[in-house]
């Protein structure tokens, strides 16, 4: 009895957190800049892709709804400590800690050798989103002043342009992201369990979109012009290029959280950098995200030789 309460419970949990803490990387541009839509209207958009990627990862990978990110991490038979992972990271979440989902609950499954791969390729992931947002809006920032409101006429284009360029970054995180959830299932998930699965996380998106993000959503609300759809878009089709970039590297799974903080912290220092601004005073915000980071990897560590012991 407890061999099927326990995977059921890991995919709860897992499910609930990755949405609650991860995907406001993707999605908060997004309500950000559209607090005057419905949240439903968000909602509904949101879950259609939702829907549609995990379909279609069904289909093509033959049952595997992580885009084959679980090709080094067997299926094994859950534990309570691998239902404790994802519990701990609901707990953060709570408290609005942009901690990696990768990390706290992929750790608890993988061996120490793919544990070093998955933190090298994150700390890789970190280094090029801020190298190239850094690049990026130095550039931008010369020619554009993204504090100028987009002109009437142009409205309604950059409007449309950043509801596709969301749909497809958030296409491209929940291919990376999915094996969060997938790894407390089989590797061939049964239609039933699709249904289940799918029936969960579309539940928690539509607290996600009714809650504006939560707490965790201050991450991207405290950041210069987040909440202006041009910039809202231009945020959100960098961040899904390097994730694409990063994607067709290899299998390695890796942590987006950390790659969304790059970005946010190079953007930041550029704009700084570009208008004068004292380093000084940007340093605070860029500090508060990169020790949040830590902290989550340092629980994961912990949890890694916690698991090795049992």
């Amino acid at each position: 009895m407890l061999e099927m309460i326990l995977p059921l419970l890991g995919l709860t949990l897992a499910g609930t957190a990755v949405m609650s803490n991860d995907a406001v990387q993707t999605l908060g541009t997004f309500m950000a800049s559209n607090k005057k839509t419905a949240w439903w209207k968000l909602w509904a958009a949101a879950s259609t892709v939702l829907v549609s990627t995990v379909l279609y990862s069904w289909f093509v990978n033959n049952g595997d709804i992580s885009f084959g990110r679980l090709d080094k991490i067997p299926h094994v038979t859950v534990q309570w400590y691998h239902a404790l992972a994802p519990g701990v990271l609901l707990l953060l979440t709570r408290y609005g800690i942009p901690v990696s989902t990768t990390f706290l609950v992929l750790s608890a499954f993988a061996s120490t050798v793919v544990f070093e791969k998955m933190l090298a390729k994150s700390m890789l992931g970190y280094a090029v989103s801020a190298s190239v947002a850094y690049a990026f809006w130095m550039v931008l920032a010369k020619h554009l002043d993204e504090k100028k409101k987009v002109k009437q006429e142009h409205e309604r284009a950059w409007r449309m342009a950043q509801w596709g360029t969301t749909g497809f970054l958030w296409f491209t995180w929940l291919s990376h992201d999915l094996a969060n959830i997938a790894v407390f299932a089989p590797r061939q998930i049964s239609p039933e369990l699709l249904v289940g699965i799918l029936i969960l996380l579309v539940s928690v998106l539509a607290h996600v979109f009714y809650s504006q993000g939560g707490r965790i959503q201050q991450i991207v609300n405290e950041k210069s012009t987040t909440s202006y759809v041009r910039s809202a878009t231009i945020i959100d089709a960098v961040y899904a290029f390097i994730l694409l970039y990063l994607k067709q590297m290899n299998n390695i799974p890796m942590s987006t959280t950390w790659v969304f903080v790059g970005l946010l912290c190079g953007r930041e220092l550029a704009i700084a950098t570009r208008k004068n601004k004292k380093i000084k005073k940007v340093f605070p915000l860029v500090a508060k995200d990169f020790l949040k980071m830590m902290v989550g990897l340092s629980i994961s560590v912990v949890l890694v030789l916690l698991v090795q012991e049992l």
